[in-house]
């Protein structure tokens, strides 16, 4: 077993990557696809479901988490890994984007954030130095930095003022990081649409030589072509050597598009979320299983799939779990929202390594774009 914290480039397509994150819980292959573990769960699962799909590391959220059932608590429990019986990798985000979208009431200024919880309104302080100390407390292998994510549309002089914010509470943050063998903190790239402040921020980050990058606030509603062209603008200016982790997305065209322009990592709510609400993500194209066309359809969702919840089940049965609300309807979408990103992240991985990445896009795209099998 290692003990130390390394990443490792095995090959490269065009700008696209094939590494290894290798820590003492597990190596991470990438590109990887996280599912989102917010508060030491991802819903509708469990967490062997997840291992066997393929996942080598899941997410989880230092706001969630510290509200309920407390780090202290967790920590006293043996960490979430022991908590949540999950022993691989976990990465952690540093609770700034649910202080800013969840909690209301917030004092935001040097210091840190005073918020009051969504959940009973009891007042909380979250400091750059708390919310490491939080996710010291929590164990995890990968901490994020705290950053002030703002809305947009903004005026510049707003994001410049939170992107400013944001590296000083990334200097905070790596302070109290200090030196913790096997484990790493990334820093977030802010910036928000303005590129050149996208560019000044990474610049400064790969300045404080961190053990990993993110880039922050995309996929908060504005268009795919806004996203990839402040990737194509900020992603080369990170260290080729570090992982590049792009937060919060997305649907599996942004996962095949921002690959292709050096991301390493991602996370996003997407595929539980969508499963919970009757739709399927599948090689060809995502499907609402709410729609009546499906109502007396025998077929399963991809008679190709290795997921029993797309292979075995048939739409009919999915439809009527879907339209009474019956919580196996959830379950079963989910698994199979989770067993095609865990695919799709395989089939990326193969394909740097053959050196054939562009006709991997052109051949999982042209599937999307001829649509779901015709009605019967």
């Amino acid at each position: 077993m290692t003990e130390r914290f390394s990443f490792q480039l095995l090959a490269t397509d065009g700008k696209a990557r094939r590494g290894e994150i290798t820590m003492p819980r597990g190596t991470v292959r990438t590109p990887a696809f996280m599912p989102v573990g917010t508060a030491g769960t991802v819903k509708a699962m469990y967490l062997d479901q997840v291992r066997a799909l393929g996942a080598d590391i899941i997410l989880g959220n230092v706001y969630h988490l510290m509200l309920r059932p407390g780090a202290e608590r967790v920590a006293r429990l043996g960490g979430l890994h022991d908590f949540a019986l999950w022993p691989h990798p976990i990465l952690t985000d540093s609770g700034g984007f649910q202080v800013m979208s969840l909690a209301e009431l917030r004092k935001l200024d040097e210091k840190g954030v005073t918020f009051r919880s969504h959940v009973d309104g009891s007042v909380h302080s979250l400091s750059p130095e708390r919310s490491i100390e939080i996710q010291g407390l929590l164990d995890s292998d990968i901490q994020m930095q705290l950053d002030e994510c703002i809305r947009l549309p903004a005026e510049r002089a707003e994001i410049e003022r939170a992107m400013e914010l944001s590296l000083r509470w990334a200097e905070r943050c790596k302070v109290a990081f200090g030196e913790q063998p096997g484990k790493a903190m990334f820093g977030i790239v802010q910036g928000g649409d303005q590129i050149d402040l996208r560019q000044r921020s990474a610049s400064s980050l790969a300045g404080m030589d961190l053990k990993g990058y993110a880039v922050g606030g995309l996929a908060v509603g504005e268009p795919q072509a806004v996203m990839l062209a402040t990737l194509d603008e900020t992603v080369p200016v990170l260290p080729e050597e570090k992982p590049r982790y792009l937060m919060g997305v997305g649907t599996p065209d942004d996962l095949i598009r921002s690959v292709a322009r050096g991301i390493d990592m991602f996370d996003c709510v997407m595929p539980t979320r969508a499963g919970r609400h009757g739709l399927a993500y599948t090689r060809r194209g995502k499907i609402n299983l709410k729609n009546a066309r499906h109502a007396e359809d025998h077929r399963p969702l991809d008679e190709e799939s290795d997921c029993p919840a797309a292979r075995d089940y048939s739409r009919a049965y999915l439809h009527h779990l879907v339209r009474s609300d019956e919580s196996l309807g959830g379950m079963l979408l989910t698994w199979n929202n989770l067993a095609y990103y865990q695919d799709l992240m395989a089939g990326i991985r193969a394909a740097i390594e053959a050196k054939r990445y562009a006709d991997f896009c052109e051949e999982v795209s042209g599937a999307w774009a001829k649509g779901d099998l015709p009605p019967l």
